[in-house]
């Protein structure tokens, strides 16, 4: 997969490296290799999706309590 950033005329290569970095993020690309920098054991796994999971409920419940 490959991502081409042509620079927009008058755009500075400093707003082009950010553009590129949005898309990047928008495309879950470097979450990805982060992730497979190293091998997780597919427990650690389990657990690290159950904490994520377990921190969101906390913030939507905090939210329908200030509702």
């Amino acid at each position: 997969m490959a991502i081409v950033l042509k620079l927009k005329k008058g755009e500075s290569v400093e707003r082009g490296l950010k553009r590129m970095k949005k898309i990047l993020d928008k495309e879950g690309l470097l979450k990805t290799l982060r992730d497979q920098r190293y091998f997780e054991k597919p427990c650690v796994k389990a657990r690290k999706k159950s904490q994520r999971a377990r921190i969101r409920n906390r913030s939507r419940r905090g939210r329908m309590e200030l509702n």
